[in-house]
């Protein structure tokens, strides 16, 4: 795996996220377009407002784990099982870079969740 090529992708999907949050976040807050004085249209508006509520945390909480895998790497433990210390798959890393758990841990850390 290239370290470096991991992390320069690691930093746009960073930007990307922080990005789609502020745009949620500025959509939800009707800054720029003030809720419309129809009721039903208003209902509307704050059920789009819960999604994009729902989008800007799932961003927030993507980012912060890109953020601590960027920390892992700057520190050289990227790729360590935060559980049993073993190396991480190689597929599972390519499929979720930002993966903390062997396999095997995170099917037994999923099952007692």
């Amino acid at each position: 795996m290239n370290i470096d090529a991991l992390r320069s992708r690691l930093r746009q999907q960073l930007d990307e996220l922080q990005t789609r949050s502020v745009d949620a976040e500025r959509l939800a807050s009707h800054r720029d377009n003030p809720l419309s004085a129809d009721f039903a249209e208003q209902a509307t508006e704050r059920e789009n407002d819960e999604v994009l509520g729902a989008i800007s945390g799932e961003a927030c909480i993507e980012a912060i784990a890109i953020q601590q895998t960027l920390e892992q790497i700057e520190q050289g433990t990227y790729g360590s099982c935060i559980e049993c210390g073993e190396t991480i798959e190689s597929a599972r890393l390519e499929a979720v870079p930002y993966a903390i758990r062997c396999l095997q841990c995170a099917s037994r850390h999923e099952q007692q969740a």
